[in-house]
């Protein structure tokens, strides 16, 4: 083209025409419409009308699909939402549209000439198309590709090169490369610790890169931190559009941690994708099979249904033998459950099983410390009590309980009414009374004519009337299975009485009240 003819006789009418060319070349403008859409979307975008504004410029994209310029500003809006997924495809095709306009502008522009256009109608543009290859640039590295967000920092600094922000960012560009691939040396390796410590600055360079995340959740699991590896795998699932892999990856160590509830949310996910993939569908009905059953169990718990949840805990065991987790829990439960139903014996042998899968849980110790007493075992009691104690010194429980066996202990020493009449900590009045007919007709003195015997005999009669009196008086009895004599002289002081408010012997002896004892049987 000549531009001298611009200087010549008709050159300002020249000019504008061409002009008006130039600039339907940049904006891409088809008219009043394009322009309406556009004016709209800055306006509620200054007014933080996010929502409104993208749907102007998704108009103005429709209206022209060619103008760099509107999927430049509609890029602008999903990056202030946080739509940087959304963001890259326009921020690629604005650069598509106009990748060097003013290069190739300025190559066929003579100087003198094209200044006046460049300084009044131009000023903007070598800005919004570097800021659209920053940008885009920013957002590439972030996800983890680092050649490409490399390509479009020096992009940037080709025409620009003093331009801080992108030199900065191609700098950590070149890093991101080097850091990348010493992360994946250190894992073939098989030095996962030296990969971790690699792969903890390549994600703080590239939060958004899925597959960085999900090789520091592998090494992770290589070195026994499942836990880490789900922090690491949930947001691998929300940077890719379709991952069951990494959803399912999350629900199988959830339910290996025992966590079956978000074991079952994390497989559902899975299934939102793809409702029959195959391998979500088969461990979706696993985890919902036990899930189910675990929270039958502790319901039946407490509902105070011992038996049957012990019977829905056996049927756990059965379910999935092959999860450690869920048979130790089991074993856990049913221990519980045992002591509940006073059986003494059982309790002890499934305790001590659980005990040993889990040597380190004090509710297991616990548990057969309480089995321990009612089995009148309380040296026992005490030490699986205090062993218990180190792993759970702030537990209440354990500590009461700890008091309450060493004075049964104590107690031991001196009167074991439950010993003295034969009977468990668990027999009810029934037995009691009739554990105390048959052992007073036993040792009731007048079946005695020796003045040793006699004697010895008033003697185990009155340990046999005091354990009767205690253990059928629900208060005296409760005070005892705490750990108390309620006939000893001591507790009696201490209270200021005995038992209903009244001075109660701790030698009770019916032989000694004057006349004639006569025991009589009904």
């Amino acid at each position: 083209m000549d531009w001298g003819r611009l200087t010549g006789p008709g050159g300002v009418l020249c000019s504008l025409s061409l002009l008006c060319v130039i600039l339907d070349g940049v904006l891409g403008a088809t008219g009043g419409e394009i322009e309406h859409h556009l004016e709209m979307g800055r306006k509620l975008l200054a007014a933080g009308q996010l929502a409104e504004a993208l749907s102007h410029y998704h108009s103005a994209v429709e209206v022209d699909s060619k103008n760099y310029l509107t999927y430049y500003k509609r890029a602008a809006v999903f990056l202030a939402m946080g739509k940087s997924r959304s963001a890259l495809p326009d921020l690629t095709r604005a650069v598509q549209l106009k990748p060097d306009f003013l290069a190739v502008r300025g190559e066929k522009i003579q100087k003198s000439h094209a200044c006046w256009l460049r300084e009044t109608f131009l000023p903007l543009r070598p800005s919004v198309l570097s800021q659209a290859r920053l940008q885009r640039g920013n957002i590439l590295l972030k996800q983890g590709n680092a050649q490409e967000a490399r390509d479009d920092f020096e992009a940037v600094l080709r025409p620009s090169p003093e331009y801080a922000d992108a030199r900065e960012q191609l700098a950590r560009a070149r890093d991101l490369e080097e850091l990348q691939e010493d992360a994946r040396v250190a894992y073939h390796r098989a030095d996962y610790g030296a990969a971790i410590s690699v792969l903890e600055r390549v994600i703080e360079i590239s939060p958004w890169d899925p597959e960085m995340r999900e090789l520091r959740a592998d090494c992770y699991l290589r070195t026994g931190d499942p836990q880490k590896a789900i922090q690491d795998l949930a947001p691998a699932t929300r940077l890719r559009s379709d991952n069951r892999a990494a959803f399912l990856k999350i629900s199988l160590l959830h339910y290996s941690l025992g966590e079956h509830h978000e074991s079952l949310n994390q497989v559902r996910e899975c299934l939102k994708l793809d409702q029959d993939d195959k391998e979500c569908l088969g461990h979706y009905k696993q985890v919902k099979k036990l899930s189910k059953q675990l929270d039958s169990a502790e319901e039946l718990i407490r509902a105070e249904r011992y038996r049957d949840a012990i019977e829905k805990y056996e049927g756990v065991m059965k379910a999935d033998p092959h999860v450690p987790y869920y048979t130790n829990l089991a074993k856990e439960r049913i221990c519980f459950c045992l002591v509940k139903v006073n059986a003494a014996t059982e309790a002890i042998d499934v305790c001590s099983e659980a005990h040993q899968r889990d040597p380190r849980n004090a509710r297991i110790l616990r548990d057969r410390a309480e089995a321990f007493i009612l089995n009148q075992d309380y040296e026992k009691a005490v030490e699986d009590y205090q062993e218990a104690q180190e792993f759970d010194a702030d537990s209440n429980d354990i500590r009461e309980g700890l008091e309450r066996a060493r004075k049964l202990l104590k107690i031991s020493h001196k009167r074991d009414y439950y010993k003295i009449l034969g009977v468990s900590r668990a027999a009810n009045k029934q037995e009691i009374i009739k554990a105390y007919r048959k052992l007073a007709q036993q040792w009731h003195p007048d079946n005695f004519q020796l003045e040793a015997e006699k004697k010895e005999a008033e003697k185990k009669f009155i340990d046999i009337a005091s354990a009767k009196e205690v253990l059928t008086d629900p208060e005296m009895r409760q005070k005892f299975d705490a750990g108390e004599d309620p006939l000893d002289p001591e507790n009696q002081q201490q209270q200021g009485g005995g038992h209903n408010g009244h001075a109660w012997p701790f030698s009770f002896n019916p032989f000694e009240s004057g006349g004639s004892f006569h025991f009589k049987f009904q």
